[in-house]
């Protein structure tokens, strides 16, 4: 048992791989951007369309499909139901809890990691109209230093954004540390765990973090237009966000259009109508991964993350980020030679029959838990050659 343990999943990952069609014809090692389709999020889409085409509405069944995804998502990270929002987005999820704080007093700062993703940082940025002061927390392709947080969080932040997993080179944070250093100044904080949600466990009272965002496109198997906010239940009576619509209200239903109440938990912080083909999607891609076990897709995708390291290096290759898988999502990123653009490496790698995901001078690799050893090697090949000069 313990050599097979070190070569295969503890899963039946050929059972699995026959259950996502894109796999017959090419490798996906996107994850880190668009998971591929599985049958079942094939079939959950279907069943929309017949649901739809033969009742023209069917609110009772659609809304059951958004809090089944609602109740997958809160599993997944250690929440309730009832602590999670849902969102079109984690931009907008962002701007829901941005819209909710004061910027008029003494805690005003921002301090945003310069690991956010764009779209995150942007949402900040634009709060500087309320009076918001942004003041950035220094990263590395390694990660972020703890002191880093010491320099620049104090008396005068009033939230901390910082994601779970860097978009680029994979590097992820300890939550738990980094919430014990921004409450200890008073602070809240964000999280942006898109990179993360789905390759490990999460438990957000463990961690002690305020909010958490991720969406459902990458690692959750699911597809773009959902995303999932958690907020801290000690929070939910504190704050009222102005950017609201009627699914924020405590009774949607009553179509009261001069009453601006509060739903008493997280639901407060949606806007407008949910996603339902989204949420169909979602509820069957994290199935999949509630299933397969988010502990045996960190175990797994840790040991092809290694493969990739080293079998980068041995063919001449620059792997970007932390050395040790522990420290890192399943991204593996490698730099791109000088004079090399990542877009044209990534169009030759997808031209071999490898789908893979390039960002600014990196091109990544990103296994999930329906990678194989097999997978990894052909993509390092196709990739080594592909950066060949």
């Amino acid at each position: 048992m313990p050599e097979k343990r070190a070569t295969e999943p503890d899963f039946d990952l050929a059972a699995w791989r026959r259950r996502i069609p894109v796999l017959e014809r090419a490798v996906p090692m996107n994850a880190c951007s668009q998971g591929p389709l599985t049958d079942r999020a094939g079939e959950a889409m279907e069943s929309f369309m017949e649901s739809w085409r033969r009742r023209s509405m069917d609110w009772e069944r659609w809304l059951g499909e958004v809090e089944e995804a609602r109740r997958l998502f809160a599993g997944l990270v250690g929440a309730e139901p009832g602590e999670v929002a849902l969102a079109s987005s984690v931009s907008a999820a962002a701007n829901s809890v941005a819209s909710a704080l004061d910027f008029g007093g003494r805690r005003r700062t921002v301090a945003v990691t310069e690991a956010e993703f764009p779209s995150v940082a942007h949402v900040w940025l634009a709060r500087r109209r309320d009076g918001a002061r942004v003041e950035w927390i220094p990263a590395t392709e390694e990660g972020i230093r703890p002191r880093a947080y010491e320099r620049v969080v104090d008396r005068e932040t009033l939230i901390v954004s910082a994601c779970h997993a860097h978009y680029e080179t994979g590097f992820t944070q300890d939550l738990a540390a980094v919430a014990e250093r921004v409450h200890d100044a008073g602070a809240l904080l964000f999280v942006d765990a898109y990179q993360s949600a789905g390759t490990r466990p999460i438990d957000v009272k463990e961690t002690g973090v305020d909010f958490l965002a991720a969406g459902c496109q990458k690692f959750l198997m699911g597809t773009s237009g959902i995303a999932f906010l958690y907020v801290a239940p000690r929070l939910v009576d504190r704050l009222e966000p102005r950017d609201t619509g009627w699914f924020g209200r405590r009774d949607p239903f009553a179509f009261d259009a001069e009453t601006l109440d509060w739903a008493p938990d997280a639901s407060r912080f949606e806007i407008g109508t949910p996603p339902v083909p989204s949420a169909y999607v979602a509820r069957a891609g994290m199935e999949v991964i509630d299933e397969v076990g988010t502990e045996a897709v960190r175990d797994w995708t840790r040991r092809l993350g290694r493969r990739l390291q080293e079998g980068g290096r041995d063919r001449g290759l620059e792997p970007v980020g932390p050395g040790d898988p522990a420290r890192r999502n399943p991204t593996v990123a490698f730099r791109c030679p000088e004079g090399t653009e990542a877009a044209e490496v990534g169009q030759r790698l997808r031209d071999a029959g490898v789908i893979a995901a390039p960002r600014g001078r990196v091109v990544r690799l990103t296994p999930h838990f329906y990678s194989s050893r097999e997978d990894v090697d052909r993509s390092l090949d196709a990739l080594a050659g592909a950066m060949a000069p």
